[in-house]
């Protein structure tokens, strides 16, 4: 797994060494930061079920202004903090150990971004969807990593579905919010 564009571009990161834990494949991420290139730079993103970090991190390199790190698994905050040591980041992020339905310390409306990669079969969509709508900014932009085979919700609170990308088993829905 490496960073894929941006001043960290080429950078190996380390991958989980237990199982449980599916890191986002780097052609989804390509493909991912390849629709949201005009949004990245001096964004604030929300990389909930942060997992090794690789999409907040990727996000850094393209010149986001600050990431926030959600995951409840120790081991997961660990390597996601051993990755930016690697990357040599060390201002524009924090980490919450935690879950998103659970009221985390950011503030209503004031992300610009928020991509959740939860995972693909136990979780409820519209849940996490629904505990990241308040933080997101008006004209805000929420991306759902899913499996292809589980449908996305069409709508959640004040967030509608505007586009659906497929690769292979994996699927990115595009949530836009309305003022």
């Amino acid at each position: 797994m490496r960073v894929i564009a941006g001043a960290l571009k080429g950078r190996r990161l380390r991958t989980p060494t237990w199982t449980g834990l599916r890191p986002t494949s780097d052609k989804l991420r390509e493909t991912l930061f390849n629709i949201l290139s005009d949004r990245i730079v001096g964004a604030r993103l929300l990389d909930a079920y942060a997992g090794t970090g690789a999409i907040g991190i990727e996000a850094l390199s393209r010149g986001a202004a600050h990431v926030t790190f959600i995951d409840s698994d120790a081991r997961a905050l660990k390597l996601i903090r051993q990755n930016l040591e690697l990357c040599g980041v060390s201002d524009r992020y924090a980490i919450i150990r935690g879950r998103l339905e659970t009221p985390p310390s950011i503030a209503p409306d004031s992300l610009d971004l928020a991509v959740l990669d939860p995972p693909y079969e136990e979780s409820d969509f519209a849940a996490a969807i629904g505990a990241a709508e308040p933080l997101l900014a008006p004209g805000g932009l929420l991306v759902l990593e899913h499996a292809s085979r589980r449908p996305a919700p069409v709508s959640v609170k004040r967030l509608s579905r505007v586009r659906t990308v497929k690769s292979g088993d994996s699927a990115l829905a595009f949530y836009s919010r309305q003022a």
